[in-house]
């Protein structure tokens, strides 16, 4: 693949609403990411990741726009955007955007204007249909819960939405909407900003006929909404009319979507998207039957994660590039959820989990507190949260599926969107140091023994771990261009692998229990031909066996 500036790149999720409060209203805001963008380049990350920051009514925290060139007035305004983005720019931090065009919210003027009649001018911009004998349109699910059509009492139809009823989805088969997009997009890239994460693109071609298909249809199901039949042709047209006009980073998240579509998003011929975000790793244990999807689902084991990065790895290596991420503000915390955040293993725990990540091939993604070991929330009361996704949730499987509440807040207090919405750990002052103000979200009770204050002067901390990373995937070419190759496949402890590139070799060794496990006699081999020892979360080593949750890389 050519040498572009995002392969080497390692980014930052922000999420506004939780990262830094500049005007003590509980809020983040703009100016207060302004005020940490020191201690973005003390970290040493190459882009920020702005989850979204447009004008918006926060029905579901941002991702219903109703003007996307506007900014949120619980953000600020484009003023402070405009000097937030002039500021990293002159420390060499690019902005990468949120871009979230398979829906808006029914406030934006497009939908206004849609539901006014049948026949007006811009009705075709959304999905609008008749009702069936007196039923649905369809079976199509909401992935936020409930049906997926919402009835227009003014207009007398139903419209589509595949998540909140107030996030109606763009009709993009109406090429005026096409070219609408495109504008707004180009509009951002001249401002100056520097890429975009494209939300659920891969939804954004609905199946002609918008049929059920053979199961219940949910707006994440492949049978529906997921990786269309004109998809491919809608990004192609994007990428002629904005993205090959700048040098960008673009990831698109695409649920739904397995390696064989990733390579085609994901191409060399750089005809689509740069990378994706695909959800196989983090959507739960095939080992164990979960009978509410995400909320009684458990973490893969490590065999599991083992097997599906080998999968990613080697079936995109010269033909795609894949995207690195344990966590985002749609999953809980990775220590807590792939590590153990318990006091004696958080941290080494925290800094397996980013060994093995870095050392893969792509581009990696940390979400904001996760260069901490921030862990869940662990919330015990259902008014504590936020999360639309998870109330709704709350509320039918208590209510319709009759399961006891608190079984259904142990869903919660593991998977939640907010145990990664809860706000960002500065210091042990009151509020964490996000605000001043009462916090939106109730701020995780540990603040005061994990906090960046206090680890960034510790050259022991998760977060200086991280900054070692970090460094070493800007000055290590084999960490950007290395082939993987799996070693111990049938370990139940060790993940092993080696990066190759030319005569130089990486050997990464992660044990994901908290037992000390004997190492194999031919990875035994390899290390006694090692060079030196490129990172580990021990301060000593043994050739013989990985400690609890040790990591470590050998240069051979």
């Amino acid at each position: 693949m050519e040498k572009l500036w995002w392969k080497n790149a390692v980014v930052y999720q922000i999420y506004p609403r939780s990262f830094n409060d500049s005007n003590g209203d509980g809020i983040g805001d703009i100016n207060g990411i302004t005020e940490k963008l020191d201690y973005l380049k003390e970290l040493g990350i190459d882009v920020i990741w702005l989850s979204p920051v447009y004008k918006s009514p926060n029905d579901d925290n941002g991702y219903d726009i109703s003007d996307y060139q506007d900014i949120m007035d619980d953000f600020g305004c484009m003023a402070d955007f405009d000097r937030m983005l002039s500021k990293a720019h002159s420390m060499g931090i690019h902005i990468m955007m949120d871009l979230v065009v398979n829906h808006t919210s029914d406030e934006h003027k497009w939908f206004i204007e849609s539901r006014k009649s049948k026949n007006s001018a811009k009705r075709d911009f959304y999905i609008w249909r008749d009702g069936k004998d007196g039923k649905l349109p369809n079976r199509w699910e909401s992935a936020f819960s409930g049906s997926a059509w919402e009835y227009d009492s003014e207009s007398g139809q139903y419209y589509l939405h595949s998540f909140s009823k107030k996030q109606p989805d763009l009709n993009w088969d109406n090429p005026e909407v096409r070219r609408a997009v495109f504008d707004m997009m180009n509009w951002w890239c001249e401002k100056g900003i520097d890429g975009f994460r494209m939300d659920v693109i891969s939804m954004i071609s609905k199946r002609e006929g918008l049929p059920d298909g053979a199961e219940l249809g949910n707006g994440y199901t492949s049978n529906t909404s997921c990786d269309g039949p004109r998809v491919h042709e809608y990004i192609r047209e994007m990428n002629k009319e904005v993205l090959s006009r700048y040098p960008l980073i673009t990831v698109g998240e695409c649920p739904g979507v397995d390696v064989e579509a990733a390579k085609k998003y994901a191409n060399t011929d750089g005809s689509e998207l740069n990378m994706i975000f695909q959800f196989e790793h983090v959507s739960g244990s095939q080992k164990k039957a979960s009978r509410f999807g995400k909320w009684d689902a458990e973490a893969m084991t490590m065999p599991e994660l083992r097997e599906n990065f080998t999968k990613w790895q080697k079936s995109l290596e010269g033909c795609g590039w894949n995207s690195l991420y344990w966590d985002n503000h749609d999953q809980p915390r990775c220590v807590s959820r792939f590590g153990n955040d318990s006091d004696e293993y958080r941290e080494l725990s925290a800094k397996m989990l980013a060994t093995c990540l870095h050392f893969l091939k792509g581009t990696p993604y940390i979400y904001q507190g996760e260069e901490l070991g921030m862990t869940n929330a662990y919330m015990d009361d259902i008014a504590d949260y936020r999360d639309i996704e998870s109330l709704n949730a709350y509320k039918g499987l208590t209510a319709e599926n009759k399961i006891p509440a608190d079984e259904v807040m142990g869903y919660l207090r593991n998977v939640s969107r907010d145990n990664a919405r809860t706000p960002m750990q500065w210091d042990d002052s009151a509020n964490a140091g996000f605000s001043e103000g009462e916090p939106w979200i109730k701020v995780n009770d540990n603040y005061k023994k994990i906090n960046a204050a206090e680890q960034i002067n510790d050259e022991d901390s998760v977060f200086s771990y991280y900054k070692k990373l970090i460094a070493l995937r800007h000055s290590l070419d084999i960490m950007v261009d290395g082939v993987y190759d799996l070693l111990l496949e049938n370990d139940p402890d060790i993940y092993a692998y080696t990066r190759t590139l030319g005569d130089d070799k990486l050997l990464v060794l992660c044990n994901f229990s908290d037992k000390n496990v004997e190492i194999a006699a031919e990875v035994k081999a390899m290390i006694n031909k090692s060079k030196s020892i490129v990172i580990q979360n021990y301060k000593d080593s043994s050739s013989d066996e990985l400690r609890a949750y040790e990591a470590i890389v050998y240069m051979i």
